[in-house]
This record gives C-alpha cells, structure tokens and sequence, in this order.
C-alpha cells in the first residue's frame, strides 16, 4: 500500500510513478459543498479519469476500465462519514493507492 500525501492547497497537481509509469495526481477541494476531488492524468496531463468525488472506504476507479490506468486501486481511508477540507491535515483520513497484487494475497 501506498499512501498519498494530499496537499494543503483547494487544487494541486503533483507527479507519482506507479510500477514504472509516470501519473500526475490531482486534487481539488470543493468549498461550497464541503468535498474533495480526485482526477489521474497521464504524464502529459491528459485526463485519464477527470475529477471524482473522494468517498471514504470505496474504490475510486471501481467503475472505471481502462488498460492506461495502474493495475490497482486509489481509495482515501476514513472513520468519518464525510472527508472535509482538514481531513488529511488532522489525521482522520488518509488517501491511498493498494496494488491489486496486495489485494489478491
């Protein structure tokens, strides 16, 4: 497993590599209602999967198929019910990235 700082800014973009492939990871914090986003970009900033919304505890790209996204999956971990704009911050979530070959062992 993987963790992911998320940076404290309402819109940053930031590079990852997963398994040899650059990503460029971007997060956005929506004011007005509370949430943040999450979009994955190949190394161009071509939007692989454009902005969703981070739920606690759910994958986020489980309805997504693509053969250019990482074989696994991106999900941000919480006990709260709604991940506000100090969540990361303070410590009550964390956002991640589990290979799939964690998942199957």
């Amino acid at each position: 497993m993987l963790y992911i700082k998320v940076p404290d800014m309402n819109d940053s973009m930031s590079t990852l590599s997963i398994d040899g492939t650059e990503y460029v990871l971007r997060f956005t914090y929506n004011e007005k209602y509370d949430y943040w986003s999450f979009g994955l970009y190949d190394a161009d900033r071509k939007p692989l999967i454009a902005m969703t919304r981070l739920v606690p505890n759910f994958p986020l790209f489980h309805f997504y198929t693509d053969k250019k996204l990482p074989n696994g999956i991106f999900g941000c971990l919480s006990d709260t019910e709604k991940v506000g704009r100090q969540a990361f911050n303070q410590g009550s979530a964390e956002f991640v990235y589990i290979p799939n070959a964690e998942l199957e062992g």
